[in-house]
């Protein structure tokens, strides 16, 4: 965090100073770290006594205290030794002392912001915006998916009076969530990939999600950038939301920054970028290839080469940094094993519909003749009324896509092997087990030299942990 004052900071978050039976004074100054997890606590770092839904942050306190923690802020004083800001609300005490820093940062007049949101793809795009801009400026962006009330202001808090770059991605489970990230973070570019039904179940519908999605763009003011996907038909109409200037991205002649000649493979997807370069009407064009698996991932790598673009980075410098990364993220298309060429995708760090169906595509396009694919697949979660029918067209696109063998895990999957069953009359190409260790077992014994194993599923499903296991397994 830059260094304020513990005045500083208890005016930022509207809170009362208790300096704790300590020499700390309201002119002392803090620099630390910024966390809520008393485990990541350092000599002079900031603790955020959090209430949780199972747990409260409080009970954490101590140990922070005496892992030299420079400051609490509690939501009542306890009788530590250490310097404690009382507020009301933690969390939003969190969010208004980040809103704070950024506007600090900015103010003097290097900072800039991207703002990254979408039912898909978020983690993935921010990775490449990270890797793309870091070499251009100083850089922090979200560790992991700290997307939330919580993970976006700790990532804000990052920031030091060197960052010329933040790379917010933002999440949300509800209205308004996106605006109150929109408005600490304040984007310079807002970018939104794809409204699909993720996370549907919890928002209360799909037209709720794409209201909580556009906050992204009609937060934003005329002097700032709207990247928007031009194919998606939930995402065009924010164009007529936002004051901000668009700029869209696709696979389609509408799109300024565009993808053509796809080719993708077990080593990832070439295409051509096509961009606005110069003066109106004049594009610059260049090949690209992309080491992260799946053709889907191509439209992240658009939405981060069209920001980039509007921060001032060159397009052979963008398309150098998107051909240096051969993995958007841990447990995200991770290309693992190798014995007897056994290849094992774990993605089972989240799932969607969207992203179910993606991934299952790009195993079927990288099948090399004569070989087996097998899909290990397990609950999209949070789906609510549509779980049903969500489950059931996987399970039919599955056997549509001639999935060899599909291993369905856990009971809130099981209408997915019903539907794959009754869709192709299958004799035990689909078989339905209730844990990660029994699907273990069983793709151990029915893999193949050459078979190419998927592995995917919400992340409350677990099975990137299974992923993991067979990876070894086949290493």
């Amino acid at each position: 965090m830059i260094a304020m004052t513990l005045a500083e900071i208890a005016s930022a978050v509207g809170g009362t100073l208790r300096p704790g039976g300590t020499d700390a004074t309201p002119a002392t100054v803090v620099d630390g770290a910024v966390t809520t997890d008393s485990r990541e606590i350092g000599a002079g770092d900031v603790f955020f006594a959090k209430r949780g839904e199972f747990d409260d942050g409080h009970r954490f306190a101590p140990a922070a205290a005496e892992q030299g923690a420079a400051l609490l802020v509690v939501e009542h004083p306890l009788d530590l030794e250490v310097p404690q800001i009382v507020v009301a609300d933690t969390v939003d005490a969190l969010g208004a002392l980040a809103t704070e820093v950024v506007r600090r940062v900015r103010s003097r007049g290097r900072l800039r912001v991207v703002g990254v949101t979408g039912s898909n793809g978020k983690t993935t795009t921010k990775n490449l915006l990270r890797e793309i801009l870091q070499a251009h400026g100083s850089t922090v962006a979200s560790r992991m998916s700290f997307n939330n009330e919580v993970g976006g202001p700790i990532t804000a808090l990052e920031l030091t009076d060197d960052t010329e770059f933040l790379v917010a991605e933002m999440g949300a489970s509800a209205v308004g969530e996106i605006a109150r990230l929109v408005r600490m973070a304040h984007p310079d570019v807002g970018i939104v990939l794809k409204v699909g039904l993720a996370h549907a179940g919890e928002f209360g519908g799909i037209e709720q999600t794409v209201r909580a999605k556009s906050e992204m763009v009609t937060e934003l003011t005329a002097g700032e950038v709207a990247v928007l996907n031009a194919d998606d038909p939930r995402v065009v109409p924010m164009a007529e939301r936002t004051a901000a200037r668009v700029v869209w991205f696709g696979l389609g002649e509408g799109a300024g920054v565009r993808a053509t000649d796809i080719v993708v493979h077990a080593g990832g997807t070439e295409f051509t970028v096509t961009a606005p370069d110069g003066p109106a009407g004049t594009s610059a064009v260049a090949r690209v290839r992309f080491g992260v698996l799946g053709e889907h991932h191509i439209m992240n790598a658009l939405a981060a080469t069209a920001a980039a673009l509007e921060l001032g980075v060159p397009l052979p410098a963008i398309v150098e940094a998107l051909e240096s990364v051969t993995l958007a993220e841990r447990w995200r298309m991770q290309v693992m094993g190798g014995r007897d060429g056994i290849t094992v995708i774990n993605d089972a760090y989240n799932a969607s519909p969207d992203s179910m169906a993606a991934a299952l595509k790009t195993l079927a396009q990288v099948q090399q003749p004569g070989t087996r694919t097998i899909a290990v697949l397990g609950e999209m979660s949070e789906l609510g009324e549509f779980s049903g029918e969500e489950h059931d067209r996987i399970g039919l696109l599955a056997v549509r896509l001639g999935v060899s063998q599909l291993v369905v895990v856990g009971r809130g999957a099981r209408r997915l092997h019903i539907s794959a069953v009754n869709e192709g009359s299958w004799d035990g190409e689909s078989a339905f087990v209730e844990t990660a260790d029994e699907a273990c077992d069983l793709v151990v014994s029915m893999a193949r030299p050459g078979d190419t194993v998927l592995v995917k599923s919400s992340n409350s499903a677990g099975l990137r942990h299974l992923g993991d296991r067979l990876g070894e397994w086949f290493a």
